[in-house]
């Protein structure tokens, strides 16, 4: 107990070990569903069929390869930050950049290259922290531009959800439609796959509304049990590209075993050669694009949980910010290293600081419990993707809410915030988002006699989104001379 009391200052922070390890409890149950949702997101069954993510080369990680990545580095992690920062605050994977890299940076290269520009973003990171600058660059990007990112992630994470449920599809050419996306099949739900999820959805977002501790992992749970059972009932079978009606990655079944040892060969599996062979002005726009999502998603949290924990100093400040962010960071290179996408600080640590956790104690817990999760491997596979895009689809529309931080009165603003907002989804891309909305604000300054109001690392991003964007007209011109 004293040892306890020495490490964590529990009695100091005004709290109980009791207190501390139920909120250790009531966070890892809030946020468990990254262990099942990661792997849906960053890996595949195979290469084939509509829900595969294979990189440049046609390769795929897979379900449980990725799913025992993410809780060893999510469980390492949160232990780290309880320990050296002594906050409630767990670290798992950050949703919206494992979507970066997968629906952006893999198809360009191999998976181990684009984990390799994970750790490098992770690097950058981490020597911004530790020198104190990574506050002033939060600075730099104009509010309304970091709310309609949060937005624009929260619209493709929501976009992806659908599609990969089969709730929205591409209409093919020889339908003689120029509608280029449709509900379903013929304008309706059509497959018992889609079914489920719609079921899926509605459960989770009651469970979600009703303020349920672990309503999003609860909600896939049941969606899961639901879709084993009506493929028990139906057989439905796989989609494997030929069946529109099937499942779209792993067919529902009971598995053969719960337990099983954790397969952690993605461990160390990175690579730097993307630096090499993909355009190196790309390369740059990508490592920037994931150090601005790095950036805008911890700093935002980090304050509010400090906020809510009531560690927030009167004048403004957080105590021991630059520890946080520097373990914060030091997560993004270890997720690149295992493989497991950057990881991050994570909001659902506000249930555990809720229930009354106010030290690194509840971390101690939550990332215990994580290291436990990597020995449940057999059970993540069996989760189909239309159970878990309910998951993304509520994630999408939680983010969505920092849509009212934007003054959409003042076009200026309005029309970067539009455009950073929609590219994301309708493009498939964080990067062309972020991008657009850089762009068009810089010019709209410009326009509007406000040219001195934008930073100039604005401007220097905003060229270099430019050149990102006319990458192939600039070759084409300077390979023609």
């Amino acid at each position: 107990m004293r040892v306890i009391e020495r490490l964590f200052r529990v009695s100091e922070r005004g709290s109980t070990i009791g207190r501390e390890l139920r909120g250790g409890l009531v966070t890892f149950v809030t946020m468990a569903y990254i262990v099942v949702l990661n792997p849906l997101i960053l890996g595949s069954v195979s290469a084939e069929g509509p829900g595969a993510k294979p990189d440049a080369l046609g390769n795929v990680l897979t379900v449980p390869q990725v799913a025992a990545v993410t809780a060893l580095v999510a469980g390492v992690m949160t232990l780290l930050f309880g320990l050296i920062v002594n906050y409630p605050f767990a670290i798992a994977t950050g949703l919206g950049i494992n979507a970066l890299v997968a629906f952006t940076l893999a198809p360009l290269m191999s998976w181990p290259e684009a984990m390799g520009l994970v750790v490098v973003n992770g690097l950058v990171v981490v020597v911004l922290a530790a020198s104190g600058f990574r506050t002033a660059v939060f600075n730099v990007v104009p509010a309304p531009l970091k709310a309609a990112i949060a937005v624009g992630i929260g619209l493709f994470i929501a976009f992806i959800g659908f599609v990969d449920a089969g709730f929205v599809r591409r209409i093919a050419d020889a339908a003689g439609t120029t509608v280029p996306v449709g509900l379903g099949i013929g304008n309706s739900i059509a497959s018992w796959p889609t079914f489920v999820f719609v079921v899926g959805l509605l459960i989770t977002g009651m469970l979600v509304a009703r303020g349920v501790r672990a309503g999003l992992l609860i909600g896939v749970a049941v969606t899961t049990v639901i879709a084993v059972i009506v493929e028990a009932i139906v057989q439905v079978g796989p989609s494997a590209g030929t069946n529109p009606r099937g499942w779209a990655l792993s067919v529902p079944a009971l598995p053969d075993s719960v337990v099983g040892v954790p397969d952690l060969s993605l461990v160390g599996a990175v690579s730097f050669g993307a630096f090499t062979h993909v355009d190196l002005l790309t390369v740059l726009l990508l490592v920037f694009t994931l150090v601005l999502a790095d950036f805008f998603d911890t700093m935002g949290t980090v304050t509010g949980l400090g906020r809510q924990a009531g560690f927030i100093r009167e004048d403004g400040q957080l105590p021991r910010i630059g520890p946080a962010l520097v373990v914060d960071a030091a997560g993004a290179v270890a997720g690149g290293l295992a493989s497991s996408s950057s990881n991050t600080v994570y909001v659902e640590s506000a249930a555990g600081i809720a229930e009354g956790a106010r030290t690194g104690l509840a971390n101690v817990l939550t990332g215990a419990l994580f290291l436990l999760a990597m020995f449940f491997t057999p059970l993540y596979a069996v989760v189909p993707i239309e159970a878990a895009a309910p998951a993304l689809v509520i994630v999408g529309a939680l983010l969505v809410r920092q849509v009212t931080e934007i003054d959409f009165s003042e076009f200026r603003v309005a029309l970067p915030a539009f455009l950073t907002i929609v590219v994301m989804p309708f493009t498939y891309s964080i990067a062309n988002g972020i991008g657009a909305g850089f762009i068009s604000y810089v010019a709209l300054s410009v326009a509007t006699g406000r040219a001195r109001t934008v930073h100039p690392l604005m401007w220097v991003v905003a060229v270099a989104f430019v050149g990102y964007f006319a990458v192939g007209p600039l070759q084409a011109l300077f390979g023609g001379a």
